[in-house]
Protein backbone atom coordinates (compact mmCIF):
# COMPACT_ATOMS: atom_id res chain seq x y z
CA UNK A 1 0.00 0.00 0.00
CA UNK A 2 3.15 2.07 1.03
CA UNK A 3 5.10 1.24 -2.14
CA UNK A 4 7.84 0.52 0.34
CA UNK A 5 9.69 -3.12 0.93
CA UNK A 6 7.80 -5.24 3.74
CA UNK A 7 9.92 -6.83 6.40
CA UNK A 8 8.11 -9.25 8.50
CA UNK A 9 9.78 -10.94 11.92
CA UNK A 10 8.23 -13.58 13.18
CA UNK A 11 8.74 -13.99 17.28
CA UNK A 12 10.00 -11.25 19.68
CA UNK A 13 11.67 -12.92 21.58
CA UNK A 14 16.16 -12.45 21.74
CA UNK A 15 16.17 -13.46 18.20
CA UNK A 16 13.22 -11.46 16.53
CA UNK A 17 13.11 -7.78 18.97
CA UNK A 18 17.28 -7.64 18.53
CA UNK A 19 17.05 -8.59 14.58
CA UNK A 20 13.38 -5.95 14.54
CA UNK A 21 16.39 -3.22 16.06
CA UNK A 22 18.76 -3.37 14.32
CA UNK A 23 16.72 -3.65 11.36
CA UNK A 24 15.80 -0.13 12.22
CA UNK A 25 19.21 1.39 12.54
CA UNK A 26 20.06 -0.59 8.90
CA UNK A 27 17.29 0.26 7.27
CA UNK A 28 16.96 4.43 6.43
CA UNK A 29 13.33 5.96 7.70
CA UNK A 30 10.76 5.29 4.66
CA UNK A 31 13.22 2.59 2.98
CA UNK A 32 10.91 -0.44 4.77
CA UNK A 33 8.23 -1.00 6.78
CA UNK A 34 9.18 -3.65 9.46
CA UNK A 35 6.43 -5.61 10.85
CA UNK A 36 7.07 -7.96 14.41
CA UNK A 37 4.61 -10.36 14.91
CA UNK A 38 4.48 -11.30 18.23
CA UNK A 39 1.94 -13.49 20.73
CA UNK A 40 3.25 -11.08 23.46
CA UNK A 41 4.01 -7.48 23.87
CA UNK A 42 7.03 -8.30 25.50
CA UNK A 43 10.34 -9.85 25.64
CA UNK A 44 11.13 -12.74 27.77
CA UNK A 45 14.65 -12.24 29.64
CA UNK A 46 14.58 -16.09 29.69
CA UNK A 47 18.25 -16.11 31.74
CA UNK A 48 16.59 -14.37 35.00
CA UNK A 49 13.17 -16.59 34.17
CA UNK A 50 14.53 -18.75 37.48
CA UNK A 51 15.12 -15.33 39.91
CA UNK A 52 11.91 -14.44 38.87
CA UNK A 53 10.18 -17.88 39.21
CA UNK A 54 11.89 -17.98 43.02
CA UNK A 55 10.49 -14.17 43.98
CA UNK A 56 14.40 -12.80 43.63
CA UNK A 57 13.25 -10.51 41.08
CA UNK A 58 9.81 -9.14 40.39
CA UNK A 59 8.32 -11.10 37.79
CA UNK A 60 7.73 -7.59 35.09
CA UNK A 61 11.08 -6.99 35.44
CA UNK A 62 12.56 -9.94 33.11
CA UNK A 63 10.33 -8.83 30.53
CA UNK A 64 10.89 -6.07 28.20
CA UNK A 65 8.14 -3.87 26.43
CA UNK A 66 8.29 -4.39 23.08
CA UNK A 67 6.96 -1.17 21.86
CA UNK A 68 9.94 0.74 24.35
CA UNK A 69 12.71 -0.99 22.65
CA UNK A 70 11.14 -0.70 18.60
CA UNK A 71 10.56 3.09 17.48
CA UNK A 72 9.93 2.15 13.90
CA UNK A 73 8.74 -1.09 14.43
CA UNK A 74 4.84 -2.16 13.65
CA UNK A 75 4.11 -4.43 15.95
CA UNK A 76 1.02 -7.25 15.32
CA UNK A 77 0.19 -9.54 18.63
CA UNK A 78 -1.03 -12.60 17.29
CA UNK A 79 0.49 -15.78 16.33
CA UNK A 80 1.89 -16.65 12.94
CA UNK A 81 -0.26 -20.00 11.92
CA UNK A 82 0.29 -20.18 8.15
CA UNK A 83 2.71 -19.42 5.19
CA UNK A 84 2.78 -19.92 1.92
CA UNK A 85 6.53 -19.14 0.72
CA UNK A 86 5.66 -18.91 -2.78
CA UNK A 87 3.03 -15.83 -2.57
CA UNK A 88 4.77 -14.22 0.18
CA UNK A 89 2.61 -14.43 2.52
CA UNK A 90 2.35 -15.02 6.08
CA UNK A 91 -1.63 -15.50 8.20
CA UNK A 92 -1.60 -13.70 11.58
CA UNK A 93 -4.39 -15.34 14.19
CA UNK A 94 -4.63 -12.02 16.71
CA UNK A 95 -6.11 -12.85 20.72
CA UNK A 96 -9.62 -11.79 19.46
CA UNK A 97 -11.08 -11.49 15.97
CA UNK A 98 -10.48 -12.80 12.52
CA UNK A 99 -6.84 -14.04 10.91
CA UNK A 100 -5.45 -11.66 8.86
CA UNK A 101 -2.59 -12.04 5.57
CA UNK A 102 0.10 -9.94 5.67
CA UNK A 103 2.30 -9.57 2.53
CA UNK A 104 6.31 -9.42 2.89
CA UNK A 105 9.25 -8.95 0.78
CA UNK A 106 11.84 -9.88 3.28
CA UNK A 107 10.88 -12.85 5.95
CA UNK A 108 13.20 -13.49 9.41
CA UNK A 109 11.84 -16.18 11.00
CA UNK A 110 12.85 -16.33 14.86
CA UNK A 111 9.62 -18.46 16.30
CA UNK A 112 11.94 -20.01 19.28
CA UNK A 113 11.23 -23.12 20.97
CA UNK A 114 8.49 -25.22 22.52
CA UNK A 115 9.31 -28.12 24.90
CA UNK A 116 10.29 -31.26 23.73
CA UNK A 117 7.72 -34.15 25.13
CA UNK A 118 8.78 -37.97 24.51
CA UNK A 119 6.47 -40.45 24.53
CA UNK A 120 6.79 -41.20 28.49
CA UNK A 121 3.24 -42.41 29.87
CA UNK A 122 2.18 -39.62 31.38
CA UNK A 123 4.16 -36.92 30.51
CA UNK A 124 2.32 -34.44 28.71
CA UNK A 125 -1.02 -34.61 31.26
CA UNK A 126 1.29 -34.53 34.41
CA UNK A 127 4.58 -32.50 33.73
CA UNK A 128 4.58 -29.01 34.22
CA UNK A 129 6.89 -26.92 31.88
CA UNK A 130 9.34 -24.20 32.52
CA UNK A 131 10.00 -21.90 29.55
CA UNK A 132 7.27 -18.76 29.91
CA UNK A 133 6.91 -16.34 32.15
CA UNK A 134 3.50 -17.84 33.33
CA UNK A 135 4.63 -21.46 33.75
CA UNK A 136 7.52 -19.47 36.16
CA UNK A 137 4.56 -17.82 38.75
CA UNK A 138 2.82 -20.83 38.12
CA UNK A 139 5.71 -22.95 40.02
CA UNK A 140 6.33 -20.98 42.38
CA UNK A 141 2.58 -20.18 43.11
CA UNK A 142 2.58 -24.33 43.39
CA UNK A 143 5.57 -24.76 45.41
CA UNK A 144 4.24 -22.27 48.22
CA UNK A 145 1.12 -23.91 48.25
CA UNK A 146 2.44 -27.00 48.65
CA UNK A 147 3.90 -26.18 51.52
CA UNK A 148 0.70 -24.89 52.92
CA UNK A 149 -0.68 -27.68 52.17
CA UNK A 150 1.77 -29.89 53.74
CA UNK A 151 1.92 -27.55 57.12
CA UNK A 152 -1.93 -28.17 57.55
CA UNK A 153 -2.10 -32.00 56.70
CA UNK A 154 -1.87 -34.47 59.59
CA UNK A 155 -1.25 -37.55 57.22
CA UNK A 156 2.76 -38.23 56.97
CA UNK A 157 2.39 -39.65 53.50
CA UNK A 158 0.84 -36.77 51.78
CA UNK A 159 3.52 -34.38 53.74
CA UNK A 160 6.23 -36.32 52.23
CA UNK A 161 4.75 -36.07 48.44
CA UNK A 162 3.72 -32.67 48.80
CA UNK A 163 6.83 -31.74 50.19
CA UNK A 164 8.83 -33.63 47.71
CA UNK A 165 10.23 -31.72 44.29
CA UNK A 166 11.45 -33.43 41.29
CA UNK A 167 12.84 -31.47 38.34
CA UNK A 168 14.17 -33.66 35.04
CA UNK A 169 16.63 -31.96 32.96
CA UNK A 170 20.26 -30.93 34.59
CA UNK A 171 21.06 -28.38 31.83
CA UNK A 172 20.80 -24.70 32.34
CA UNK A 173 16.99 -24.17 32.87
CA UNK A 174 16.55 -27.66 35.03
CA UNK A 175 19.57 -27.08 37.47
CA UNK A 176 18.90 -23.25 37.29
CA UNK A 177 15.49 -23.55 38.67
CA UNK A 178 16.47 -26.33 40.84
CA UNK A 179 18.97 -24.10 42.79
CA UNK A 180 17.09 -21.28 43.00
CA UNK A 181 13.71 -23.01 44.10
CA UNK A 182 15.40 -24.85 46.34
CA UNK A 183 17.11 -21.57 47.90
CA UNK A 184 13.59 -20.19 47.96
CA UNK A 185 12.22 -23.29 50.29
CA UNK A 186 14.87 -23.27 52.12
CA UNK A 187 13.91 -19.63 53.33
CA UNK A 188 10.09 -20.09 53.72
CA UNK A 189 10.59 -23.04 55.29
CA UNK A 190 11.49 -20.81 58.56
CA UNK A 191 7.91 -19.33 58.63
CA UNK A 192 6.31 -22.73 58.95
CA UNK A 193 6.74 -23.83 62.67
CA UNK A 194 5.11 -27.29 61.57
CA UNK A 195 7.64 -28.06 58.68
CA UNK A 196 11.80 -28.68 59.28
CA UNK A 197 14.15 -28.54 57.05
CA UNK A 198 14.61 -31.95 56.36
CA UNK A 199 11.01 -32.44 55.57
CA UNK A 200 11.65 -31.00 52.14
CA UNK A 201 13.42 -33.36 49.76
CA UNK A 202 14.42 -31.62 46.17
CA UNK A 203 15.34 -34.24 43.34
CA UNK A 204 17.47 -33.58 39.98
CA UNK A 205 16.89 -36.09 37.40
CA UNK A 206 19.22 -36.55 33.87
CA UNK A 207 20.05 -39.89 32.02
CA UNK A 208 23.05 -37.71 31.27
CA UNK A 209 26.67 -39.08 32.96
CA UNK A 210 27.18 -35.78 33.86
CA UNK A 211 25.50 -32.30 35.05
CA UNK A 212 25.94 -29.85 32.83
CA UNK A 213 28.06 -31.43 29.58
CA UNK A 214 28.32 -28.24 28.21
CA UNK A 215 30.45 -26.11 31.27
CA UNK A 216 33.14 -29.39 30.97
CA UNK A 217 34.10 -31.80 33.74
CA UNK A 218 35.74 -30.25 36.43
CA UNK A 219 33.01 -27.53 36.84
CA UNK A 220 30.43 -30.09 35.90
CA UNK A 221 31.72 -31.65 39.41
CA UNK A 222 31.91 -28.17 40.69
CA UNK A 223 28.34 -28.04 39.56
CA UNK A 224 27.19 -31.46 41.44
CA UNK A 225 29.52 -30.95 44.47
CA UNK A 226 27.40 -27.42 45.24
CA UNK A 227 24.05 -28.80 44.59
CA UNK A 228 24.67 -31.83 46.75
CA UNK A 229 25.92 -29.48 49.73
CA UNK A 230 22.47 -27.78 49.75
CA UNK A 231 20.86 -31.43 50.03
CA UNK A 232 19.77 -31.27 46.46
CA UNK A 233 19.58 -35.27 45.45
CA UNK A 234 20.98 -35.55 41.73
CA UNK A 235 20.64 -38.86 40.02
CA UNK A 236 22.41 -39.03 36.56
CA UNK A 237 22.04 -41.28 34.21
CA UNK A 238 19.01 -41.91 35.32
CA UNK A 239 15.81 -41.08 32.97
CA UNK A 240 11.73 -41.08 33.50
CA UNK A 241 9.91 -44.32 33.17
CA UNK A 242 6.23 -43.29 33.97
CA UNK A 243 4.66 -40.15 35.22
CA UNK A 244 1.11 -40.09 37.41
CA UNK A 245 -0.62 -36.99 39.00
CA UNK A 246 0.84 -37.76 42.19
CA UNK A 247 3.81 -39.97 41.68
CA UNK A 248 7.03 -40.56 39.27
CA UNK A 249 8.44 -43.89 38.39
CA UNK A 250 12.08 -43.74 37.79
CA UNK A 251 14.40 -45.82 35.44
CA UNK A 252 16.22 -47.20 38.31
CA UNK A 253 12.72 -48.51 39.45
CA UNK A 254 12.52 -45.73 42.36
CA UNK A 255 9.17 -44.33 42.43
CA UNK A 256 8.13 -40.89 44.18
CA UNK A 257 5.60 -39.79 45.62
CA UNK A 258 5.69 -36.21 44.46
CA UNK A 259 2.79 -33.41 43.67
CA UNK A 260 5.78 -31.65 41.56
CA UNK A 261 7.16 -32.86 38.57
CA UNK A 262 8.98 -30.50 36.00
CA UNK A 263 10.50 -30.83 33.19
CA UNK A 264 13.11 -29.29 31.22
CA UNK A 265 14.68 -31.98 29.80
CA UNK A 266 15.21 -30.25 26.16
CA UNK A 267 13.26 -28.22 23.48
CA UNK A 268 12.54 -28.69 19.79
CA UNK A 269 11.28 -25.65 17.09
CA UNK A 270 8.13 -24.47 17.02
CA UNK A 271 6.17 -27.28 15.14
CA UNK A 272 4.78 -24.88 12.59
CA UNK A 273 8.05 -24.43 11.35
CA UNK A 274 7.96 -28.09 9.86
CA UNK A 275 4.68 -26.70 7.95
CA UNK A 276 6.41 -24.19 5.88
CA UNK A 277 7.77 -26.27 2.90
CA UNK A 278 11.15 -25.53 4.01
CA UNK A 279 14.17 -27.51 4.36
CA UNK A 280 14.85 -28.77 7.82
CA UNK A 281 17.73 -30.90 9.39
CA UNK A 282 16.88 -33.78 11.56
CA UNK A 283 15.75 -31.40 14.57
CA UNK A 284 13.01 -30.01 12.73
CA UNK A 285 15.34 -26.72 12.37
CA UNK A 286 15.08 -24.48 9.41
CA UNK A 287 18.75 -25.41 7.41
CA UNK A 288 20.46 -21.89 6.95
CA UNK A 289 23.97 -20.63 5.29
CA UNK A 290 26.24 -18.79 7.27
CA UNK A 291 24.34 -15.35 6.30
CA UNK A 292 21.34 -16.69 8.07
CA UNK A 293 19.52 -17.21 4.78
CA UNK A 294 17.54 -20.24 4.36
CA UNK A 295 18.61 -22.32 1.61
CA UNK A 296 17.33 -21.97 -1.83
CA UNK A 297 16.01 -18.67 -0.96
CA UNK A 298 17.31 -15.28 -0.38
CA UNK A 299 13.98 -13.59 0.93
CA UNK A 300 13.55 -15.85 3.41
CA UNK A 301 16.29 -15.35 7.05
CA UNK A 302 16.00 -17.20 10.56
CA UNK A 303 18.06 -17.40 13.57
CA UNK A 304 17.74 -18.39 17.34
CA UNK A 305 16.38 -21.38 18.13
CA UNK A 306 14.75 -21.75 14.87
CA UNK A 307 17.52 -22.51 12.56
CA UNK A 308 20.61 -24.49 12.40
CA UNK A 309 22.92 -22.00 11.98
CA UNK A 310 26.39 -23.27 11.48
CA UNK A 311 28.69 -22.83 14.37
CA UNK A 312 31.69 -20.87 13.65
CA UNK A 313 34.07 -22.60 16.29
CA UNK A 314 33.14 -25.97 14.65
CA UNK A 315 31.09 -25.89 11.31
CA UNK A 316 30.06 -29.29 11.35
CA UNK A 317 27.68 -28.61 14.07
CA UNK A 318 24.98 -25.77 14.45
CA UNK A 319 25.33 -23.04 16.80
CA UNK A 320 24.31 -23.38 20.38
CA UNK A 321 20.73 -22.46 21.50
CA UNK A 322 22.12 -19.30 23.62
CA UNK A 323 20.62 -15.95 23.88
CA UNK A 324 24.28 -14.79 23.08
CA UNK A 325 24.42 -16.11 20.24
CA UNK A 326 21.10 -15.67 19.41
CA UNK A 327 22.01 -11.87 19.95
CA UNK A 328 24.85 -11.95 17.36
CA UNK A 329 22.98 -14.06 14.95
CA UNK A 330 19.85 -11.11 15.21
CA UNK A 331 22.64 -8.33 14.02
CA UNK A 332 24.21 -10.53 11.51
CA UNK A 333 20.65 -11.61 10.05
CA UNK A 334 19.58 -7.65 10.19
CA UNK A 335 22.66 -6.65 8.02
CA UNK A 336 21.91 -9.33 5.82
CA UNK A 337 18.00 -8.38 5.06
CA UNK A 338 19.28 -4.60 4.75
CA UNK A 339 21.61 -5.94 2.11
CA UNK A 340 19.37 -7.82 -0.34
CA UNK A 341 17.39 -4.46 -0.03
CA UNK A 342 20.46 -2.39 -1.18
CA UNK A 343 21.44 -0.99 2.15
CA UNK A 344 24.76 -1.44 3.11
CA UNK A 345 26.58 -5.16 2.42
CA UNK A 346 26.10 -8.76 3.77
CA UNK A 347 27.81 -9.94 7.16
CA UNK A 348 28.68 -13.42 8.08
CA UNK A 349 27.76 -15.04 11.08
CA UNK A 350 31.26 -15.36 12.65
CA UNK A 351 30.37 -14.79 16.63
CA UNK A 352 32.28 -17.72 18.79
CA UNK A 353 30.99 -17.84 22.10
CA UNK A 354 32.71 -15.89 25.06
CA UNK A 355 31.99 -18.38 27.31
CA UNK A 356 28.86 -20.29 30.04
CA UNK A 357 27.70 -18.84 33.35
CA UNK A 358 25.43 -20.47 35.48
CA UNK A 359 23.83 -19.21 38.77
CA UNK A 360 23.45 -21.40 41.65
CA UNK A 361 21.78 -19.32 44.02
CA UNK A 362 22.84 -18.48 47.67
CA UNK A 363 26.26 -16.64 46.17
CA UNK A 364 27.64 -19.83 44.43
CA UNK A 365 27.79 -20.02 40.50
CA UNK A 366 29.63 -21.57 37.70
CA UNK A 367 31.29 -20.60 34.52
CA UNK A 368 33.82 -20.45 31.76
CA UNK A 369 34.52 -16.62 30.69
CA UNK A 370 36.89 -16.99 27.97
CA UNK A 371 38.22 -20.14 28.39
CA UNK A 372 39.28 -19.58 32.11
CA UNK A 373 36.91 -21.46 34.20
CA UNK A 374 35.49 -19.87 38.00
CA UNK A 375 33.09 -20.80 40.61
CA UNK A 376 31.44 -20.08 44.13
CA UNK A 377 31.44 -16.20 44.54
CA UNK A 378 32.94 -15.28 42.11
CA UNK A 379 31.03 -17.32 39.86
CA UNK A 380 27.45 -15.82 40.69
CA UNK A 381 29.23 -11.98 40.57
CA UNK A 382 30.68 -12.11 37.01
CA UNK A 383 26.85 -14.15 36.04
CA UNK A 384 24.66 -11.19 37.88
CA UNK A 385 27.03 -8.54 36.23
CA UNK A 386 26.98 -9.83 33.22
CA UNK A 387 23.07 -10.28 33.06
CA UNK A 388 22.67 -6.64 34.28
CA UNK A 389 24.96 -5.58 31.44
CA UNK A 390 22.72 -7.25 28.77
CA UNK A 391 19.37 -6.10 29.97
CA UNK A 392 18.33 -4.09 26.91
CA UNK A 393 17.21 -1.28 28.86
CA UNK A 394 18.57 0.98 31.62
CA UNK A 395 14.99 0.90 33.39
CA UNK A 396 15.00 -2.58 33.55
CA UNK A 397 18.56 -2.70 34.42
CA UNK A 398 17.62 -0.53 37.06
CA UNK A 399 14.60 -2.24 38.25
CA UNK A 400 16.72 -5.84 38.54
CA UNK A 401 19.18 -4.02 40.53
CA UNK A 402 17.11 -2.92 43.00
CA UNK A 403 15.53 -6.11 43.32
CA UNK A 404 18.50 -7.71 43.72
CA UNK A 405 19.67 -4.99 46.66
CA UNK A 406 16.23 -5.62 48.21
CA UNK A 407 16.76 -9.24 48.32
CA UNK A 408 19.74 -8.84 50.15
CA UNK A 409 18.61 -6.81 53.62
CA UNK A 410 14.80 -8.37 53.40
CA UNK A 411 13.20 -11.80 54.41
CA UNK A 412 11.93 -13.84 50.90
CA UNK A 413 8.67 -12.88 50.06
CA UNK A 414 6.08 -16.18 50.17
CA UNK A 415 2.79 -14.71 49.35
CA UNK A 416 1.38 -16.60 46.25
CA UNK A 417 0.62 -14.06 43.54
CA UNK A 418 -3.06 -13.97 43.67
CA UNK A 419 -4.20 -16.06 40.11
CA UNK A 420 -1.00 -15.02 38.08
CA UNK A 421 0.12 -18.25 36.52
CA UNK A 422 -2.73 -20.38 37.86
CA UNK A 423 -2.16 -22.81 34.60
CA UNK A 424 -0.06 -25.19 33.06
CA UNK A 425 0.77 -24.02 29.34
CA UNK A 426 3.08 -27.62 28.52
CA UNK A 427 -0.59 -30.06 30.22
CA UNK A 428 -2.81 -27.45 28.50
CA UNK A 429 -5.66 -27.55 30.71
CA UNK A 430 -6.20 -25.54 33.71
CA UNK A 431 -5.10 -26.75 37.12
CA UNK A 432 -7.54 -27.23 40.46
CA UNK A 433 -6.13 -25.34 43.39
Amino acid sequence: MTGRATVVVVGGGFGGMYAARHLERKLPAGTAEIVLVSPENFMLYTPLLPEAASGTIEPRHVVVPLRRVLRRTRLLIGRATGFDVDRRTVTVAPPEGQERTIAWDRLVLATGSVSRLPGIPGLAEHARGFKTLPEGIYLRNHVLRQLELADASDDMAERAARLTFVVVGAGYAGTELVAELQALTSRAIEAYPGLRPRDVRWVLADVAPMIMPELGRELGRTTLRILRQRGIEVRLETGVKEVGPDWVRLTDGDELATRTFVWTAGVRPQPMVGTIGLPTDDHGRLLVDRYLAVQGRDDVFALGDTAAVPDPANPERASPPTAQHALRQAKACAANVAASLGEGERRRFDYKGLGLLVNLGQFKGVGRVLGVPISGFLGWFVTRSYHLAAMPTWGRRFRVGLDWAVALISPSDIAELGSLGRYDPLARKEPTS
